[in-house]
């Protein structure tokens, strides 16, 4: 059997990282390249003349012709952040290049922070990913499922259940029908207008769309999309039907990723950021060692988010 390309890709290795961004004066001439790549751009009056001051060992920017100060972290996910460069750099990297997802307890200890810092990087690093695959349209042959993440193992189970949270997957496939993207979108429930208003931001009008036989699926037809449906049940099962497997396979993954690191956090308020996790590395498993790079690159551009907001619930 051939090598699978993906799965051996070399990526970023440790010496590699630690060579490029080993120390804090590296980090921040990283971020100041990510930030200003053709140079010092005033955020006030755009002017590019400025000065170095140094507060503390803070470098900051000022602006010569408005005298606004700024420093590299300014106005970005790490803004206001007491941690230095080298830490957050590293905690993007175990989140970026590990194989399996990596909890805030984890973080903990490969770091050496505190639980609640790392929960907050964690948090923060993870809005990125989410801010960033909002955007994720699908298209093509598109396989979908309904799945179900949390809750307790009392009460009903499967559709309808009061305890778990309901949640979309969604697989594109390319002509050889090997999996390209996928989009992973919690719902408050699986009906007629919620997967409608899915459909219709997350799929193209141009995309084929293949579902069971759960009737609020139908939904996707009226938002402009060709759906075709195969009806399961007990004598025919999603699991063995071809036309399902990708959608399946990818979905088997996520609850084993999730439930493999994760033992405890709030489905209710937390599951998007969780689902945009697995989703932001899937969709870049292409590149390995260029997906570092591309999280620093978003989170200077993503803009800061406190604590506080990160903590209220998603609605």
């Amino acid at each position: 059997m051939a090598q699978n390309r993906i799965q051996f890709q070399k990526g970023l290795s440790l010496p590699d990282f630690l060579r490029d961004f080993g120390t804090e004066e590296q980090c921040v001439t990283a971020l100041q390249q990510m930030r200003w790549p053709n140079g010092f751009a005033c955020l006030t009056c755009g002017s590019s003349r400025y000065s170095v001051v140094w507060h503390s060992k803070v470098k900051t920017f000022q602006c010569k012709s408005c005298h606004s100060q700024t420093t590299v972290t300014s106005g970005t996910i790490f803004h206001s952040s007491k941690l230095p460069l080298t830490i957050w750099f590293q905690g993007m990297y175990f989140l970026t290049q590990t194989k399996n997802n990596v909890s805030a307890l984890e973080l903990t200890r490969l770091l050496g922070i505190c639980y609640r810092t790392a929960w907050r990087m964690k948090h923060k690093l993870m809005q990125v990913m989410c801010e960033r695959e909002a955007a994720t349209v699908l298209s093509g042959r598109v396989e979908v499922d309904d799945a179900y993440l949390g809750g307790r193992h009392e009460g009903k189970g499967g559709r309808g259940s009061e305890n778990k949270i309901p949640f979309i997957a969604a697989v594109e496939t390319n002509s050889q029908g090997h999996p390209k993207r996928a989009v992973f979108s919690p719902v408050k429930a699986l009906n007629f207008a919620e997967i409608a208003t899915w459909a219709s931001t997350s799929l193209s009008e141009s995309s084929t769309v293949i579902t069971d036989g759960l009737s609020s699926f139908r939904a996707v037809v009226a938002s402009g999309r060709t759906h075709s449906f195969e009806v399961v049940g007990k004598e025919r099962k999603s699991t063995a039907m071809g036309c399902f497997y990708w959608v399946n396979t990818v979905l088997s993954n996520v609850k084993t990723s999730i439930e493999g690191t994760y033992h405890s956090f709030d489905f209710s308020k937390y599951i998007k950021r969780y689902l945009a996790e697995i989703q932001y590395r899937f969709n870049r498993r292409f590149d390995l060692k260029s997906m570092f790079s591309r999280l620093l690159f978003a989170s200077v551009r993503t803009g800061k988010r406190t604590e506080p907001w990160l903590r209220l619930a998603e609605d």
